[in-house]
């Protein structure tokens, strides 16, 4: 029996990532990160006034997100607008989120993130919640810690890492988790498919162990930009 997968993975192996901070000149932060042909972009504006004034929250910061699948994104001509899938995904990912954000620093104001999937190759509500957590953390958000998100699953008698490709399609499980890191709590996990409760239990723990990887490259994107700040105060002295 082959020990790789269709592309050339080991059954727990991530596939390459990539993520940058400061991408968008717009934006109060941004980032963009890349699992494998899984491309997304994040940016947050704000904190800022809320509309319709009878939204905010006397409290607290209301924490906005939106998820949108691009038009070239995948082969397929989606519907304009917004639909039940991105309006669900938008939910988790504020799920996912809001445990690390101190949103009460920012009473009566808002807090939007906007995340466009660019290329979609299976996992992009791990792939977006990963950008988002980084352009927060870009924005200057105060933050307890910045949650990572992986999802793992079961392809035929196989329970692999980082579901992609046609192991999305043809596979019998697929479940997406986010990590708060710091208390090792997790804040998303859904499970599209069945599996018997000791193999569920396998792929959370693999799905954990992928987050904590991601977790190390969205640190090392904050601290190269912090470096390349510092390089450019060098220069200017």
């Amino acid at each position: 029996m082959s020990e790789t997968r269709t592309d050339g993975r080991k059954f727990d192996e991530l596939r390459p990532m990539e993520a940058k901070v400061g991408v968008l000149k717009n934006a109060e932060g941004s980032a963009f990160f890349r699992l494998g042909n899984t491309k997304v972009i994040a940016g947050v504006f704000g904190p800022r006034q809320v509309h319709p004034k009878h939204d905010e929250n006397a409290e607290r910061a209301i924490l906005r997100t939106r998820y949108n699948m691009a038009a070239f994104a995948t082969g397929e001509r989606g519907r304009p607008g917004p639909s039940r899938r991105s309006q669900e995904i938008s939910m988790v990912t504020r799920n996912a989120l809001m445990p690390t954000l101190f949103l009460e620093e920012f009473p009566r104001t808002a807090i939007d993130v906007h995340i466009e999937v660019l290329e979609a190759d299976a996992s992009t509500r791990c792939v977006g919640i990963n950008a988002a957590a980084l352009a927060l953390a870009d924005a200057g958000v105060p933050m307890r810690d910045i949650v990572s998100s992986c999802s793992a699953g079961k392809v035929g008698d196989r329970i692999v890492l980082d579901i992609a490709g046609k192991e999305d399609t043809e596979g019998d499980l697929d479940l997406p988790v986010a990590l708060y890191p710091k208390r090792n709590e997790i804040t998303l996990l859904q499970m599209d498919g069945l599996a018997l409760k000791d193999e569920v239990k396998e792929i959370v723990r693999l799905a954990l162990k992928g987050c904590e990887k991601i977790n190390e490259v969205q640190k090392r994107a904050l601290r190269d930009k912090y470096k390349l700040n510092e390089a450019d105060k060098e220069v200017l002295q």
